[in-house]
């Protein structure tokens, strides 16, 4: 059951960030389109600067927990990849277990209370251009649950390493 529910964190983790790497493209254009506004006609837009940070933001976000699935993020290993799989699964675990996920636990919670007082509050960007800041700030809730999932997903992965047992 366990094992099931990892594949199915990591398949959806996956998924949701090789979609979610097509963002580039929209980012793309938008910094085309300003570079020729503000360069070729020298007229500049008023969104093109905060749209393209909205724009990577979500990139960003959504591409943390693909990376972890994919084994991505930066470690320092100097020590662990001289131990046993068993021993570094062991190490994975409890750093897993008494720092990633209540950390990843805190962010989901604070971060979907930020984003809920957000969209009660309909809250704007104080520039000229304005936009809604609550789709962003839903997003990044979502992205640390993603993560948050993740995390359960390795921590199964450890612990099935640290005792042998593959769940069919």
């Amino acid at each position: 059951m366990f094992s099931k529910l990892a594949q199915g964190i990591d398949r959806f983790n996956t998924r949701q960030g090789e979609i979610c790497s097509m963002l580039i493209l929209p980012l793309l254009g938008v910094v085309i389109y300003e570079v020729f506004a503000r360069y070729g006609f020298n007229s500049p837009t008023v969104w093109g600067f905060e749209m393209t940070a909205f724009i990577y933001g979500m990139h960003y976000m959504f591409g943390i927990s693909y990376t972890d699935v994919r084994k991505g993020h930066v470690q320092v290993d100097i020590f662990t990849s001289m131990m046993s799989p068993k021993n570094r699964a062991i190490i994975s675990a409890l750093t897993t277990s008494f720092f990633m996920l209540p950390v990843m636990l805190g962010m989901t919670i604070w971060s979907t209370k930020f984003a809920i007082t957000s969209v009660i509050g309909r809250e704007l960007n104080s520039t000229s251009w304005a936009p809604p800041l609550y789709p962003v700030k839903i997003i990044m809730a979502l992205c640390f649950f993603f993560l948050l999932l993740q995390g359960i997903s390795n921590l199964i992965h450890d612990l099935q390493e640290i005792f042998g047992k593959e769940e069919k």
